[in-house]
C-alpha cells in the first residue's frame, strides 16, 4: 500500500526501497523504478521523508534514527511493540522537530471526517463500537507479531482514535478477553460518557466489520465503514502528509497522538 500510494503522485515521489532482505525491497522497487537501498542510512541519504512499512519493535528503533537524521515521517501504528518504545518515537520526534504522519487509514476517508465534524455537534452519553475481521486466520496480514500482540495493538488504535475524537477525551480504559481471540473495552470519558469497543481480527466475516453506534438526547448517530472505498483514504493520507513536510507542521495526526493512543491501549493490556 505504502509503494503504491507514494508512487502514485503528484505530490510525492517514491525515489527508493531499503529492507533487511535485498531481494524483497526490489521486488517492492521495481513496479515503480525506485532505487534499492543498500543500507537504512542509505535510504536515508536518497529520500526527503521516509514511510514505514514494517512492524513496530523495527519502527521503533529506526524511526528514532531517522528522527536523529531530520527525516519527516509517515508512521505505522502502533508506534513500538509497547509503551516505553512507543514513547522513545516521540520524545526523538520532538527532540529532533521532525514532521510525523500517522496512517490512521480511516481518518483520512471524507466520510469518517463528516462523521466527527457530526459527533462534534452531539451530546453523547453513551457509545458501542466494533473493529473486526478474520485476517489473523490467514494470509498476508497474519504476520508474526499480529498473531503475538492480536488486536489490542493493531485494531486497537483506529477504534480508541475514533472513540475519542468522538465521544471526547479518553480518561480510562479497562478489558476483558484475549487479544488474540476477542477483547472488550470500555471506555470512561472525561464528559462522563462511557463507550465500548469489541476487537477482534480471529472471527470468521464475510469483510472486515467498523462500526461505532453514539446514544444520547439527541438522534442515534453511526458510523459504519461497510460501503466506504478505502481507496479514497490514499490520496488525502499523501497529499497531507506532503504538505506537512513542505509546511514543517504535523496534521495533529502525528506521533504525539500515537503516543497517546498507546498510552490508552496499555491501561487494557491483561
Amino acid at each position: 500500500m505504502h509503494a503504491r500510494m507514494l508512487a502514485t503522485g503528484p505530490e510525492t515521489e517514491l525515489t527508493a526501497v531499503w529492507a533487511r532482505r535485498t531481494e524483497a525491497a526490489a521486488e517492492v522497487a521495481a513496479p515503480y523504478r525506485a532505487r534499492v537501498a543498500g543500507s537504512f542510512e542509505e535510504l536515508l541519504d536518497l529520500s526527503e521523508a521516509v514511510a514505514f512499512a514494517v512492524p513496530p519493535a523495527v519502527q521503533a528503533e529506526l524511526a528514532v534514527h531517522a528522527a536523529k537524521a531530520g527525516k519527516p515521517m509517515l508512521l505505522e501504528k502502533p508506534l513500538g511493540p509497547d509503551l516505553p518504545s512507543a514513547r522513545g518515537v516521540a520524545e526523538a520526534v520532538a527532540e529532533h522537530g521532525v514532521v510525523t504522519q500517522l496512517v490512521l487509514t480511516k481518518r483520512y476517508h471524507p466520510a469518517t471526517r463528516e462523521f466527527l465534524r457530526r459527533a462534534a455537534r452531539t451530546t453523547v452519553v453513551g457509545a458501542r463500537s466494533c473493529y473486526l475481521h478474520g485476517a489473523f486466520l490467514g494470509g498476508d496480514f497474519a504476520t508474526p507479531w499480529r498473531l503475538e500482540q492480536g488486536a489490542l495493538l493493531d485494531l486497537g488504535p483506529h477504534l480508541v482514535d475514533l472513540l475519542d475524537a468522538a465521544v471526547g477525551p479518553i480518561a480510562a480504559v479497562r478489558s476483558a478477553g484475549d487479544s488474540r481471540r476477542w477483547i472488550e473495552l470500555t471506555c470512561e470519558h472525561t464528559s462522563g460518557a462511557v463507550s465500548q469497543a469489541s476487537l477482534s481480527g480471529a472471527v470468521n466475516l464475510p469483510r472486515a466489520r467498523t462500526r461505532i453506534e453514539l446514544f444520547g438526547p439527541d438522534e442515534e448517530l453511526v458510523y459504519d465503514t461497510a460501503e466506504l472505498d478505502h481507496e479514497e483514504c490514499w490520496p488525502v493520507l499523501r497529499r497531507e502528509f506532503a504538505q506537512a513536510v513542505r509546511s514543517g507542521r504535523s496534521n495533529g495526526i502525528d506521533a504525539q497522538r500515537g503516543l497517546r493512543l498507546q498510552e490508552l491501549l496499555s491501561m487494557a493490556v491483561v
